[in-house]
């Protein structure tokens, strides 16, 4: 029992490594990679206390090294997820039970392990099995899954904080208990932070959870619920299983004791959860707490007055790190009329000084986008914007997966503000650039506001102070991040919660506060020191 209130104060968020030439953190993390691709991970799912094999081992290939197998992932099936749920139920009782600041304890370790022992291990499994160079890699895996599991332990105290006022003679107290029942945990391939956030934020708060990853991670996936094991998580209180999306969402939604979905994704995937759980809502305890950040058709806008070079970085790096393969990505931009032969010569330029390749290779800013899948699709986009007259590629539409995944860097000018590749999310190298006449500024926020149904993440550039303010203003249901004279990328924990709105999900903001009160369930407790024994108001006497 609790004899005492813990401080959790602020913390303060992890140090990107720089991985500078003659660094210590360099060499360590290339003895690891050589490690990791020396073996073959034989990797099980942790249901309960049970490492599950199954006979359907699946291959794992770099994306950028077709040729290499990294491991094998043990795929479940339907049979896998009762069992995941039945662990999850049978470990809900003890789990509640531990003290909170045993449960704080836990993720705290599981953070100062990644810092220290583990931060090459889970940047290199990030690294080879979702081909991110090593920076992109330390921002992620590192630095942002860090910050969460602190951060979170910082937000969960200060709600247990928050108590009602109390009148005389009695006493009032806030309770915040778990959900009654599990939480489903789906993640996606392209952050490892966002992975391990899902599943232990919904943890942390008390709640068991089921936790299924895009197979494309689960290489670091597995790599980070070893590190929960080690720091200490109980068996059962997160269970890693591995199977398809419809499998999981047929048992899972299909449960009486379902009690929500935290969930990174597709709109599409996202759209039809909801659904089948609103024609399920007979069967379950509870109002399911449903939340997800879903897609994105990020803009970049500059002003008559924004400084070419800052917009050129800007869209390098918004649209061209990690593949473009972020939710944040930027993937259009509207350029004014008097600076965009400028600007569009220095983002060619730039684009053709990238290097492509292979992570291992240090020097390579691009490496290869997730599966064949993804690499299909893409450049469907870019073999269309080829052929058609009202698009006009740039630099890039090189697309080859020979030996890898590879989609070079490509920038397409659309000539009408309606063409296809400024209004789908696309999720890959690829930026659309648009025109506008540089006196027309209103008329192009206009268009930033209503092209896409997307509301993620967004950015104006300009020197001119009232070009922002008319931004800001014009834009604020176009974009739950928005930035000025900066890219669209890079929310930090803690400093820019994460999370859009319309077509681009709930808006509960990972990294902040308000995303753990979606998975508590608050109880009001009043006390009365001194009972009345009869009913009789004084009112009721007329003398």
């Amino acid at each position: 029992m609790s004899s005492g209130y813990f401080s959790y104060p602020m913390p303060v968020n992890e140090p990107v490594l720089s991985y500078a030439p003659g660094s210590a953190e360099k060499a360590t993390l290339k003895r690891t990679l050589a490690e990791l691709k020396s073996t073959e991970a034989d990797i099980p799912m942790y249901i309960g206390n049970k490492e599950v094999r199954t006979n359907k081992k699946v291959a794992i290939h770099p994306p950028h090294e077709l040729k290499h197998i990294l491991g094998y992932f043990h795929a479940g099936e339907e049979k896998h997820v009762h069992q995941a749920i039945e662990a999850a139920m049978a470990a809900k009782e003890s789990w509640n039970n531990v003290s909170w600041e045993n449960r704080a304890a836990i993720f705290l370790k599981a953070a100062d392990l990644i810092s220290t022992k583990y931060r090459s291990y889970l940047n290199g499994t990030t690294m080879l099995g979702q081909s991110k160079n090593a920076f992109q890699a330390e921002i992620d895996a590192a630095c942002e899954l860090i910050d969460f599991l602190r951060f979170n332990v910082h937000f969960l105290s200060e709600i247990y904080k928050q108590q009602p006022i109390s009148g005389a003679g009695m006493h009032n107290r806030m309770e915040y208990r778990p959900l009654e029942g599990f939480v489903l945990a789906v993640t996606p391939f392209n952050f490892t932070a966002i992975g391990g956030n899902l599943p232990t934020s919904a943890a942390l708060c008390g709640n068991v959870v089921v936790w299924k990853p895009a197979n494309t991670q689960i290489y670091s996936a597995q790599m980070f619920m070893r590190i929960l094991k080690e720091a200490g998580l109980p068996d059962g209180v997160i269970n890693l299983i591995y199977v398809d999306g419809p499998t999981i969402g047929k048992v899972c939604f299909n449960h009486k004791d379902f009690a929500g979905v935290h969930f990174t994704g597709s709109t599409t995937v996202f759209n039809n959860m909801w659904e089948t759980i609103g024609k399920n809502m007979g069967m379950y305890k509870s109002y399911p707490r449903i939340v997800g950040e879903t897609g994105g058709k990020d803009f970049v806008i500059a002003h008559k007055s924004a400084d070419p070079d800052v917009v050129v970085t800007a869209l390098l790096r918004g649209a061209f790190e990690y593949q473009g393969q972020k939710c944040s990505a930027a993937s259009r931009a509207y350029i004014p009329s008097n600076i965009a032969d400028e600007v569009k010569k220095k983002l060619i330029a730039g684009v053709k000084s990238f290097k492509v390749g292979t992570v291992e290779d240090f020097s390579n800013f691009v490496n290869a986008v997730i599966d064949e899948k993804s690499f299909n699709s893409i450049k469907s986009y870019i073999d269309n914007a080829k052929k058609d007259p009202k698009a006009e590629i740039l630099v890039g539409g090189k697309c080859e997966k020979k030996e890898g995944y590879f989609i070079q860097p490509t920038i397409i000018e659309a000539k009408a503000s309606n063409y296809i590749t400024l209004c789908e999310e696309i999720f890959g190298p690829v930026l659309t650039i648009y025109v506008y006449p540089a006196n027309g500024f209103e008329k192009a926020l206009e268009l930033v506001d209503r092209t896409s149904p997307y509301a993620l993440t967004g950015a104006i550039i300009a020197q001119d102070r009232n070009a922002v303010e008319l931004a800001t203003h014009k834009l604020r249901n176009a974009a739950g991040n928005f930035y000025i004279n900066d890219k669209p990328t890079g929310a930090v924990v803690g400093q820019q919660p994460f999370g859009g709105a319309r077509s681009s999900g709930t808006n509960d903001k990972a990294g902040s506060i308000l995303n753990l009160y979606r998975w508590l369930s608050a109880r009001t407790i009043k006390e009365t020191f001194n009972p009345p024994t009869d009913y009789k108001y004084p009112f009721l006497q007329e003398a």
